[in-house]
């Protein structure tokens, strides 16, 4: 028997990818509202393939805010999602209340492990203080992906586990779970997998940066990023799946938490870390390509105009509004008329007075100066041009992530400007 303690998004998925491998699983948390819900199949999250693989499966999950039901595990996850605040700094305290709480009934030898990302240190201070009958504490780095969650729980790259003695043999019933995802495990000390998740999302922030100057210049100097991509990925120092396409900053939090995490640890420590503030900086200056945009070829004729703003979410496939440039974008034009829609993602009524949310693209559409495109849902590419221009007032498309043809759009009247493309 399995045990996830903490029933965010994290545990979620990961509970479900570990009955779908056959296991038999324990899904607690303490709120009991909250489980009463997931008993009755409505899940807190929206997740492409998520209601398809419980159905299939439920019959091996087994969701309870009674703590003595981890008692049963042999394995226990700690996957509690770490919320961070409006500086993206992290908040341990309740995957730590979490934990206090249940690790005195764990059973006896079981193993307990740290899935919550975490900053370095945590593992190693926590197992020097908490008290419980567990045999042994690991920590696992987690590297889902928000609208791409399940098939990382079910296919990941591979495995990132802390341990006190990495040199040791990981316990017996952990490496039937790792065994069951046929994929790499690499064993490390503490600390150095805490800090690998940090190390992963760093390059990863750094691409994105390095992209999003480029392109930017490509729209100053005449060029298409597009055109220069391909040469990028043929690269074998880069590679075919680096991130080369341009988009409005890093959002979401995780990405903007581990990099205020670095900052603390180089004033704590006294290393180096300049090139965070300047990865930020470029990333606020890529959240703002749409403003920018619009104050220079609608604003100055149109100041009041009416937007029509397609996505709310900070990525597609999700409904997190976490760091979002689109509601960043809402709330600096406060002199438009805003008419938005988001398949997924809700925006609480009078959180902008400037904003109606409508229930299809096309209503919000209706009698627009210009369309944001701003979340680069698919659906956004299956309507075509001529319905676009159709429905609008004006002719202006910005369209970031190029969901549109944009010879489609040529051809049906529509000015379409995309990052990169000059």
């Amino acid at each position: 028997m399995i045990g996830f303690a903490g029933l965010s998004h994290l545990g979620l998925n990961y509970s479900l990818a570990t009955a779908a491998k056959g296991f038999e699983v324990v899904c607690y948390d303490p709120d009991a509202a909250l489980v009463a819900r997931l008993r009755a199949g409505k899940f807190p999250i929206d997740e492409p393939g998520f209601e398809e693989l419980f159905t299939a499966n439920r019959g091996r999950l087994c969701y309870t805010s009674d703590v003595g039901e981890l008692g049963r595990c042999e394995l226990v996850f700690y996957a509690l999602d770490i919320r961070t605040n409006d500086g993206n700094e992290s908040d341990p305290a309740p995957l730590l209340a979490l934990i206090e709480a249940t690790a005195p009934r764990l059973a006896k030898g079981s193993t307990a492990v740290v899935m919550s990302q975490v900053r370095p240190g945590f593992t190693r201070a926590l197992t020097e203080r908490i008290k419980s009958p567990a045999g042994a504490w690991l920590y696992q780095v987690e590297t889902l992906i928000f609208g791409a969650a399940v098939q990382r729980a079910m296919e990941p790259e591979r495995f990132i586990i802390g341990s006190s003695d990495p040199e040791g043999q990981l316990p017996a019933a952990y490496r039937s779970w790792l065994e069951a995802f046929r994929c790499p495990v690499l064993v490390m000390r503490f600390e150095s997998a805490e800090l690998a998740k940090i190390a992963i999302n760093f390059y990863l922030v750094s691409t994105v940066s390095t992209t999003n100057t480029l392109a930017e210049l490509c729209e100053a100097i005449g060029a298409d990023w597009s055109e220069i991509a391909p040469a990028l990925r043929l690269d074998r120092r880069i590679g075919p799946h680096a991130y080369l396409r341009p988009g409005l900053g890093i959002a979401g939090g995780n990405l903007e938490r581990d990099l205020v995490t670095v900052q603390g640890l180089a004033a704590e420590h006294g290393t180096e870390a300049g090139i965070v503030a300047a990865w930020q900086k470029c990333s606020t200056h890529a959240k703002s390509w749409a403003l920018r945009a619009l104050e220079r070829e609608l604003h100055s004729t149109r100041p009041k105009a009416r937007l029509a703003v397609w996505g709310l979410a900070y990525k597609q496939d999700t409904h997190s509004l976490k760091n979002s440039a689109s509601i960043e974008l809402i709330r600096r034009l406060t002199g438009c008329d805003i008419h938005a829609y988001d398949p997924a993602a809700r925006v609480e009524p009078g959180a902008h007075p400037n904003l109606t949310v409508h229930g299809d693209a096309a209503a919000a559409l209706q009698g627009a100066d210009a369309l944001v495109v701003m979340t680069p849902w698919k659906a956004f590419s299956e309507i075509a041009p001529s319905d676009i221009a159709a429905r609008m007032a004006g002719k202006l498309v910005l369209d970031p992530y190029g969901v549109m043809d944009r010879r489609a759009c040529s051809r049906a009247g529509l000015r379409h400007r995309q990052m990169g493309n000059g």
